[in-house]
């Protein structure tokens, strides 16, 4: 069976649109140039990579290549590159996108791709639908049922600027119900600006809503990172431990599981993270079951409590956000050494008008609680 593997970026964006002919902004246009060689990371033998440009496509996987060759990894097999223009004279079984929307879609059919092989018009709805941050926020509240007093968080949504400002205006961090990492988001320490009135709406005219949660002490970003199967089954695939800066994703660990939980044991029980691991594959088989079958992550982050009394009092933050989608996660799990005493960071870094996938050695005395 042969899979066309898609790399669509500005997923998130496309969602927020609801335009099947949206066009991505620059910056997300060049994300897809500079980086469409990703899935060739985890592509099986035989599959193909969909890319923008063919050459630009293999420099980036020639450098990944140097890499894994220095790192004495396995490369994964030789990847398949093709453009739009050859998909008409391609046999495709089955096609695996970073997230499914309206416009890969239409993308698609455009260049000539069977709609037997794309999801229908209700399932592209449902996926909207569960994109929506409100997901994240019953998700939150049915992991706080199972688990009590051993984790934390909470969110609500507003529907005008006059409910918001009733409820609360002071510490607080307002969402956008859909967009993409460190889009969409805004942080209020104290009373809302002009400017952020401005922006709140414009996100409530366009989606009809805004979510709001407490700003939080942040000890520690991370995640885990799924697959449903769409009948009722999740299967979990790892932690990721990544860095963000003002909500935006700058970098994520590349270390084994081991040593990941190893090092979120700092910070919180181990057994807390099964627990939470089981609760959220019993409940999105339940929520996903005949919805969407694909990757998902779940963002959560360790927090300090508000007025805490000791320095190291924290709990756990268990569904910061859902990503109905593939993540970066799911790259750097793509990318896990084989050694326990291995530790490097992947960033996706613009110098100058190109993004790279840059892999480095970590300073774990220096980031461990940043991570």
């Amino acid at each position: 069976m042969t899979t066309l593997h898609v790399f669509n970026p500005e997923h998130d964006l496309a969602l927020a649109s609801s335009l099947p002919m949206f066009t991505p902004p620059h910056a997300a246009r060049q994300l897809r140039f500079d980086l469409g060689f990703l899935p060739a990371l985890w592509a099986a033998e035989g599959d193909m990579v969909l890319v923008d440009d063919m050459e630009q496509a293999t420099r980036g996987y020639q450098l990944y290549a140097g890499y894994a060759l220095r790192r004495r990894r396995a490369l994964p097999h030789p990847p398949h590159f093709v453009t739009e223009r050859d998909l008409r004279q391609l046999h495709i079984d089955n096609i695996d996108v970073w997230g499914w929307d309206a416009p890969v879609c239409h993308r698609l059919m455009r260049a000539g791709v069977s709609d037997r092989l794309l999801p229908s018009p209700d399932t592209l709805f449902e996926i909207s639908l569960l994109s929506h941050r409100r997901t994240s926020m019953q998700l939150l509240q049915s992991l706080r049922n199972c688990l009590g007093n051993a984790v934390t968080g909470q969110a609500r949504e507003f529907r005008s600027i006059d409910e918001l400002r009733s409820a609360a205006t002071d510490h607080i961090v307002i969402k956008a119900p859909w967009s993409s990492s460190g889009r969409g988001v805004r942080f209020v320490t104290q009373d809302i600006s002009v400017q952020t009135l401005g922006w709140l709406q414009h996100v409530i005219e366009r989606q009809g809503s805004v979510m709001v949660e407490p700003l939080y002490e942040r000890l520690c970003d991370f995640g885990m990172e799924f697959h449903s199967d769409g009948q009722g089954h999740t299967e979990y695939h790892g932690l990721s431990l990544f860095h963000t800066a003002n909500g935006a994703y700058t970098g994520n660990l590349l270390a084994t599981e081991t040593r990941k939980r190893l090092l979120l044991g700092q910070l919180i029980a181990p057994q807390l993270l099964l627990d939470v691991r089981q609760a959220i594959c019993q409940l999105t088989g339940q929520m996903f079951c005949g919805r969407y079958a694909g990757p998902f992550g779940i963002d959560m982050m360790v927090v300090r409590p508000r007025n805490a009394s000791a320095d190291n009092q924290c709990l756990l933050h268990p569904c910061v956000e859902l990503n109905l989608r593939r993540t970066m996660g799911h790259v750097a799990l793509a990318l896990t050494p084989d050694d326990d005493g291995v530790t490097q960071v992947m960033r996706i870094t613009p110098p100058g008008e190109h993004y790279r996938l840059v892999i480095q050695p970590l300073d774990e005395g220096k980031h461990v609680k940043t991570l």
